[in-house]
């Protein structure tokens, strides 16, 4: 929020807004404001409220004993049913050298108190694209290193794109397609990193490195195996649709087993496997519908069908796209650099998948994620009054352009014919 905010100091004079010198960021202040906020939320998920909502909390690292029991902390719990929840943490990618530098990532970077004058972040995904630009709005000179083409691989193309532009003007140097890349520690206590993009080397000099490719499952020390779990080391603890693991006493959530490694995603596994471990294990996790949003500016939304599986499913297909320098809200906000695409199935206005590209597209999500939760099309979005002016109506103006694909010469026809006749 800070850096949105030094962005918009910055980008003042585009709105006819002058503000004399350049912005000054208090970078100290910045983390400090932001590790009192995190503080002020931490109470929701911790011990003493769930001692307070009548859980047994135990502390330790827990193990299990037996196909029915745990340890922790000397205590042996046995147990009807358990549930894994040990998340996962950072993955740190194979590179020549990154073990004997002190990198930072996701999780460390936050206790910074002092902002790197020259930041090498590897991984751009959406860790990666988020904290470099951030980073980069702050002030610092950043590189964005990345193995593949481009940025955010799992995004549609044309979305990923705009966020490279962005991320490009903030001054955040990409250099994708990396090969051979290696690291050694500085004797400034910096790192130097070479690398080949392009068929161009590269030698940089940085502070610190921010390690943002992926995450690992924290399947390490609990004793699976004595449990009768299986699980693998990247991938996590295997389990069914129903979350059960291959001891049907024991089910799983979160990081641990899944593919989506989002916060709200852990949420409703969660209410799934105790749904399941409590009652008649009939929740499915194949029923969920999962958004995800990269908070980079402008941000990113998807829900659905990817590209990728669009692409696959070919002239099944139709997919509707409303630029947001078509929609009012988004040109008086000065926010047209956007999009909101949806595909639809081929012969009905069902809803298959969508991407937002807009300043708060994690917000405009929801509603086409409550839509195909419930099994509303596109044509009810577009029968639904948005209040104007705002930059949801682009959704609403995708439910203008189905209709008129509905006006077909055949209805054209008649409505002539119809009209011609009221008039007569």
């Amino acid at each position: 929020r800070s850096a949105r905010a030094a962005a918009a100091v910055r980008d003042a004079e585009r709105l006819a807004v002058h503000v004399p010198g350049s912005p000054a960021v208090d970078f100290a202040a910045v983390m400090e404001r932001m590790r009192r906020l995190r503080a002020d939320i931490s109470p929701h998920d911790s011990a003493a409220r769930f001692r307070e909502l009548g859980v047994d909390v135990f502390l330790g690292a827990g193990r299990f004993a037996s196909p029915d029991s745990v340890e922790v902390d000397g205590a042996r719990l046995r147990f009807a049913r358990a549930v894994i929840a040990t998340g996962g943490r950072p993955a740190a990618p194979p590179i020549p050298g990154l073990d004997q530098v002190p990198y930072l990532t996701n999780e460390t970077i936050f206790s910074l108190t002092e902002l790197p004058r020259r930041l090498a972040v590897i991984g751009a995904g959406p860790i990666g694209c988020e904290l470099a630009q951030a980073m980069a709005r702050f002030g610092a000179e950043v590189f964005l290193i990345e193995a593949t083409h481009g940025i955010l691989p799992r995004e549609d193309r044309a979305a990923a794109d705009l966020v490279q532009q962005s991320l490009l003007r903030d001054g955040v140097r990409l250099l994708c397609c990396g090969k051979q890349t290696r690291i050694e520690r500085a004797g400034d206590g910096g790192a130097r990193i070479r690398l080949q993009s392009h068929d161009q080397q590269y030698d940089l000099s940085v502070d610190a490195v921010l390690v943002a490719a992926g995450r690992a499952p924290n399947v390490e020390g609990l004793n699976l195996e004595v449990a009768g779990v299986e699980y693998d080391l990247r991938q996590g603890v295997r389990v069914d649709d129903k979350l059960r693991t291959t001891n049907r006493r024991i089910f799983a959530a979160g990081d641990i087993c899944s593919q989506y490694k989002f916060t709200h995603a852990a949420d409703f596994l969660a209410r799934t496997a105790i749904q399941n471990a409590l009652f008649l294990p009939r929740a499915r996790v194949s029923s969920l519908l999962i958004p995800w949003c990269t908070y980079t500016s402008p941000e990113v939304a998807h829900v659905g069908l990817t590209a990728d599986e669009v692409a696959e499913r070919g002239d099944r297909v139709r997919t509707f796209v409303q630029e947001l320098a078509r929609v009012d809200r988004a040109i008086l906000d000065d926010e047209t650099e956007g999009f909101v695409k949806v595909h639809l199935a081929r012969g009905s206005d069902r809803i298959l998948g969508a991407t937002i590209v807009a300043a708060n597209a994690g917000d405009l999500i929801a509603e086409v994620t409550l839509a195909m939760t419930h099994r509303l099309g596109l044509k009810k979005i577009g029968a639904t009054i948005h209040p104007y002016p705002t930059q949801a109506e682009a959704l609403r103006k995708l439910g203008d352009a189905y209709n008129r694909t509905r006006l077909t010469p055949l209805v054209q026809s008649l409505l002539r014919r119809w009209l011609a006749w009221r008039r007569g």
